[in-house]
């Protein structure tokens, strides 16, 4: 009998990269937060896919155009292959939120879609997410909400996470994405440290 897929929902701006408030336009405003690349290709080489789904509302502004938003993507996989992992594939909703869509977080339609294309249900997928918006997503869509303090969590204080928690409350709590893959890894039995000497 094959294994179930194993499959992790990662947000983007502000868990695998630095947030910007003016948008990530072009591959060198694509900074990478420390750690979060390696936390990635961890969790693949136990065996996990990962895939990223990402509200970008810039496009719907006008700010980054798709050749633009292709190529800040070819760089991200370019810098997770170099230190040995990898997304599948990265869903984005391109709307505003004035257009009222199904696909913008945190309405779930990013994740149903990543449902069909894997065929898989979403109850035993872990989403990692900086913001309450994006655990209301996780909620909504039925995946495990899993909060990392980095991006636009990163200057919340301890009450205001709790308050987060309680609002969305099967949420589990991590520093961040390294923290988040520990995580994961201990809750499969499997060791967290490697030949890359990862924390």
């Amino acid at each position: 009998m094959p294994h179930a897929l194993r499959l992790v929902i990662l947000g983007r701006d502000g868990i695998l990269n630095v947030y910007r408030e003016d948008h990530v336009k072009s591959p060198d405003e694509w900074q990478p937060l420390p750690g979060a690349l390696e936390a990635v290709a961890r969790l693949n080489h136990a065996g996990w896919h990962a895939v990223v789904a990402t509200n970008q509302a810039g496009i719907g502004r006008g700010m980054i155009d798709m050749a633009s938003m292709n190529t800040v993507h070819q760089h991200m996989m370019k810098c997770l292959a170099e230190v040995g992992g990898r997304v599948d594939a990265v869903f984005f909703c391109p709307h505003t939120p004035e257009d009222d869509c199904d696909c913008r977080k945190p309405k779930p339609g990013l994740m149903r879609q990543i449902a069909l294309r894997y065929g898989i249900e979403l109850r035993h997928v872990p989403m990692v997410c900086d913001t309450l918006r994006d655990l209301r997503a996780a909620q909504a869509a039925g995946c495990e909400p899993h909060l990392v303090r980095t991006g636009r969590a990163a200057t919340l204080t301890d009450a205001q996470v709790v308050e987060l928690v309680q609002q969305v409350p099967a949420t589990e709590v991590h520093d961040d994405l390294a923290d988040f893959a520990d995580f994961m890894l201990e809750r499969e039995h499997v060791p967290t440290s490697g030949p890359m000497g990862m924390r």
